[in-house]
């Protein structure tokens, strides 16, 4: 009876309740890091920008806008979720969790979904920010929802796929500073990638930084977004890769 009552749709999702209860219990300390970390790469960055550019013609100002929101992303999935895991290990609570029982995916899924639902709010945010810091009137389509949430459900999958994936936290930590340098300094989100070398323009169209932001701008602006299709495939692609090393490193703890 009891291997039965663990089977089957109703079982998962009231597993999957369960584990985003268990998530924002343990995580309430980080989420003020969280929000803090947003709102210093999204609406201080939409700030930052008019102290130092001043006035920008409405066609660059448009760009820069649009590119806000996966600046405001992007520090979620790639820096908090890693840290959320390095917590955990640090802990004890990361053990504990897989020793739940629960299907494997479950906490998982409960974490990306606490994440991207903390970090699209300070996204738009940040964005209508910038657009009235600099005067922009956005071009809002339908398809501002799904693409920020598929921005946001990569970021944090390949996230969390790192953090799984590397036994030695340090690196983690490691990587997630590296992540975030490329992105304040070198990334074309709200700076256009022809602008880049060619080296680095072709490095960032495999990367996912550059098709996030194109993404979501496609949805935010008429004509200042290319080859979408291209953008949308290849953040699917990262997203599937995300849940491919999660999958395998939690099947290995089976």
């Amino acid at each position: 009876m009891e291997t039965s009552l663990r089977r089957g749709w109703g079982y998962w999702w009231a597993s999957y309740v369960s584990m985003i209860r268990w998530v924002l219990i343990q995580q309430k300390v980080l989420f003020a890091g969280i929000i803090f970390t947003q709102i210093l790469l999204g609406i201080g960055a939409a700030i930052m920008y008019k102290f130092y550019l001043g006035s920008l013609d409405p066609l660059a100002a448009t760009f820069l806008v649009s590119g806000i929101p996966a600046l405001s992303l992007i520090p979620v999935g790639f820096v908090m979720v890693p840290i959320l895991v390095i917590q955990e290990k640090a802990r004890g609570t990361y053990d504990f969790t897989w020793s739940l029982p629960v299907p494997r995916l479950a906490p998982v899924a409960a974490t990306f979904t606490v994440f991207t639902f903390i970090a699209m709010p300070i996204a738009a945010l940040s964005t209508f920010l910038a657009a009235w810091q600099f005067d922009v009137t956005l071009e809002i389509s339908w398809a501002v929802v799904p693409f920020a949430f598929l921005a946001s459900l990569m970021a944090s999958s390949v996230g969390y796929g790192m953090a799984v994936a590397i036994p030695e936290p340090r690196m983690t930590n490691l990587i997630t500073n590296v992540v975030i340098f490329l992105v304040l300094l070198f990334s074309p989100i709200v700076i256009p990638i022809e602008r880049f070398p060619d080296w680095a323009e072709t490095a960032h169209r495999v990367l996912p930084f550059f098709h996030m932001s194109n993404l979501i701008r496609s949805s935010l602006t008429e004509g200042l977004a290319a080859n979408v299709a291209a953008s949308l495939i290849i953040l699917i692609a990262w997203t599937v890769v995300g849940w491919a090393v999660v999958a395998r490193v939690v099947g290995k703890r089976g």
